[in-house]
This record gives structure tokens, C-alpha cells and sequence, in this order.
């Protein structure tokens, strides 16, 4: 029995959501693909960026995988600031692994872990109560405050000159 179906998502076109309960620390599915160059894979990731979506997941300095293939299930599972999901590396494997116990019918969600490079082209719409409006790591959430509080401030600016 599988674990995850694909269904239409609140999130962003397609999701993957749990077809039984499951438990904290299960590995869910591989991520899958063609082993690629890093050179190769940002490229690869400057033109799915330009179709809206990118599969492009770093095994290490040298090499990528690009899962933008039919038969990985895993590129489906959609970002979220407060993620059920988070993605393991053992070797050169990516496999996603629950964070907590996730219910039967719940959508599969990791974070992204995006750079803070370029964030406004990334909008979240994970809906979690603690959404940062981006798809962009934990790790920048502090950055990204900050920016967004200057970019704001600067606009109410322009609006009243």
C-alpha cells in the first residue's frame, strides 16, 4: 500500500497527501531524477524557474538532482513555512521523511530552504498562520524581515511624495 497520493492542492496546483496516518520520523518517498552537474543543474533551474517551478534538488557542491521527471512523485510535495515533511540526504539519495505525525488526508509539505537571493519572484501561499509571504529557508526568515520592512517603508514613501 502507498503511503501518498497526488491530489489537486490549496497550495499550488497538485499536492501529495497521505493516504494512511503516518508516523514522525517515516521515510515517505525518494526523491528522484537524473543525476546532473551543479553547472548544469543552474541552468536547468533558470529555465523551470521561467515555467514557474523548479526541481532542482543539491546533492552536494558537484552534483544536482533534477527531479523534473513523471515517474518522481516526490516534486509535487509543495513548500510551507511550518512544513509536516523534511528532506534527508543519505549519500547521494534525497528521501522526505515526516517531521510529525501526519493524518490521513493531510498534504505532504517540506521547506524549500530557497536563498534569500531574488525571494520576491517566490511567493508562499502555504497558508500557514506563521507564512513568511515567501518561499525562502528558516534560516533567512530574519533577512527577510528586514527587507520586506525596508521595501514597505520605502513605498509608503514614494506613495507620499
Amino acid at each position: 500500500m502507498s503511503l501518498i497520493e497526488v491530489k489537486e492542492s490549496g497550495i499550488h496546483n497538485e499536492g501529495v497527501f497521505a493516504t494512511c496516518d503516518i508516523s514522525k520520523g517515516t521515510q515517505i518517498v525518494e526523491y528522484v531524477g537524473e543525476k546532473i552537474t551543479s553547472k548544469k543543474g543552474s541552468a536547468r533551474s533558470f529555465q523551470q524557474q521561467k515555467r514557474g517551478m523548479i526541481y532542482i534538488f543539491k546533492i552536494n557542491k558537484k552534483y544536482d538532482i533534477d527531479g523534473d521527471v513523471p515517474y518522481n512523485i516526490a516534486r509535487l510535495i509543495n513548500h510551507s513555512c511550518s512544513p509536516n515533511c523534511e528532506a534527508e540526504q543519505k549519500d547521494e539519495q534525497i528521501f522526505i521523511c515526516a517531521l510529525k505525525d501526519i493524518k490521513k488526508g493531510e498534504e505532504l509539505t517540506f521547506d524549500y530552504n530557497f536563498g534569500i537571493d531574488n525571494y520576491s519572484e517566490h511567493p508562499c501561499r502555504c497558508g500557514s498562520s506563521n507564512c513568511v509571504g515567501y518561499i525562502v529557508g528558516e534560516k533567512h526568515w530574519p533577512k527577510l524581515k528586514e527587507l520586506t520592512a525596508k521595501k514597505l517603508k520605502n513605498e509608503e514613501t514614494a506613495e507620499t511624495h
